[in-house]
């Protein structure tokens, strides 16, 4: 591949040769056909004023001068001679110049009477241009009735040599000055395209000076040509987006470290205690028992860290089928009903009984039991959870709502990132790890639908929507 520099350089040159090569070509032809009308006006009036001369005596076939054309000095021979020969309408050759010596002009003629014009080179190897004409010679002596003339044909014929060497000239003239400029012209567009790249340059060097360190660095816009602003402008969107990700890997670093921290500190308390003296079965059954709570706590946020990894690499399988949403709610709603019960939450599922989507069994179930576990663990004693559901232009909304906010519109906005908790004392660490409704949002996208979060006095909704097909 051909650098930006190399590209533009061969396109100027090009261009211009290009441009330089269609100057010359029209200047040479226009000059070139000028010079040779300037010629052929000369050897027409040359050829109409022999014509004119020309006289036939009556009753013979011999013709003759007016005047004596001889005596003109081109045609008596010379370094400007010029030719002329006269040939009878059979061939036969009447008369001709004494420049011609032995030699002949071509005979060359149209069958109509106009002029016709040819170069050609002697014998002597001179270069020569002539003109051919056909015409009816005048009769000496009109009184007498005499049969109508036979036509003669006329050619009259001057060196060109002059003429040629004059447009080898304007030849020469014109490729040596083309060369020229094109030399000019080169060295110009070197100065030109190395000033017009030198931005390209400036920001490749800011880019260079921007590490893993310094994202918050930025590409300066002063003084950039509007070609250049477009691509300065996606350089530093994408390094806002490299920052964020960024900051994102270390939170979730910073939480990881935290979730495991925090049951890891339970368990080894719980171990120490234990180990502290010695105690019976019954109690060191029970500090078993709490680690392996911890244990199992900990297995789960790892699974949960596990898929969300599997669904970023796009290792999850997908088994479209048909599934009846309200079926799928009622079942997933079964394993969190008694702990509803007890804190008199009432549940009601408004999903048309016929309601039937397209898509994957198991994310869809995943997808509701995590929003339905959500609703149940954070609505208010005695409140209600409702799941509803319509079709939309182009998908169907599903929409899980319940009583008990306490969360701001702000709030909304960040349900669906990763360790994000409602509470900020984290004093639920060890119980809900704030990866719930992450995995939702992905297996929502995975599933080709988006999902949002919404916030109204105390009722927190999560819009799902899924596609049609």
């Amino acid at each position: 591949m051909w650098s930006l520099k190399s590209r533009l350089m061969y396109g100027m040159i090009s261009g211009m040769a290009a441009l330089l090569i269609g100057f010359d070509l029209v200047v040479y032809h226009a000059i070139s056909h000028e010079l040779f009308d300037q010629f052929d006006t000369s050897l027409k009036s040359a050829a109409n004023l022999i014509s004119a001369s020309v006289e036939k005596d009556d009753g013979e076939d011999k013709f003759d001068f007016e005047f004596n054309i001889e005596r003109m000095p081109e045609f008596a021979g010379g370094k400007k001679s010029a030719y002329y020969e006269l040939w009878g309408d059979d061939g036969v050759v009447i008369r001709k110049s004494p420049s011609l010596g032995n030699d002949d002009i071509i005979r060359f003629v149209s069958d109509d009477r106009t002029h016709s014009f040819k170069s050609f080179k002697l014998k002597n190897g001179r270069p020569v241009r002539a003109i051919a004409m056909k015409f009816i010679p005048r009769v000496e002596d009109k009184s007498r009735k005499a049969c109508e003339p036979k036509p003669l044909v006329l050619a009259v014929a001057r060196g060109s040599g002059e003429l040629l060497e004059q447009l080898r000239f304007l030849k020469y003239l014109l490729s040596i000055a083309s060369i020229g400029i094109l030399g000019l012209a080169y060295a110009v567009a070197e100065v030109v395209v190395r000033r017009g790249l030198w931005p390209l340059g400036a920001v490749a060097e800011q880019i260079d000076n921007i590490s893993e360190d310094n994202l918050k660095s930025r590409i300066g816009g002063e003084n950039l040509p509007d070609e250049i602003v477009p691509i300065q402008r996606k350089l530093n969107n994408l390094l806002e987006r490299l920052e964020e990700s960024f900051e994102r890997e270390r939170t979730f670093n910073a939480n990881v470290a935290h979730e495991l921290r925090t049951p890891l500190a339970g368990m080894r308390s719980i171990i120490d205690v234990a180990l502290t003296r010695y105690r019976d079965t019954e109690e060191y059954r029970s500090a078993l028992a709490e680690s392996l709570s911890v244990v199992k706590n900990m297995e789960e946020m790892v699974s949960r860290l596990l898929m969300l990894a599997r669904n970023e690499s796009g290792q999850t399988a997908l088994n479209k089928e048909q599934i009846k949403l309200a079926q799928m709610v009622d079942k997933c709603w079964e394993a969190f009903c008694s702990k509803a019960d007890e804190a008199g939450i009432v549940f009601e599922n408004s999903i048309d009984a016929n309601f039937v989507c397209k898509s994957d069994a198991a994310g869809l179930s995943m997808i509701f039991s995590n929003l339905l576990s959500n609703a149940a663990e954070y609505t208010n004693r005695g409140g209600r959870i409702t799941a509803a559901a319509q079709k939309t232009e182009h998908s169907i909304e599903i929409i899980f709502e319940n009583t008990g906010n306490q969360l701001t519109k702000q709030h909304a906005q960040m349900v669906f990132d990763c360790f994000w908790q409602g509470d900020v004392s984290r004093s639920s660490t060890g119980v809900h790890f704030g990866l719930g409704l992450a995995l939702v949002k992905q297996i929502v996208e995975l599933l080709g639908g988006k999902i949002r979060a919404e916030v109204s006095g105390d009722l927190f909704s999560i819009h799902t929507y899924l596609p049609l097909i």
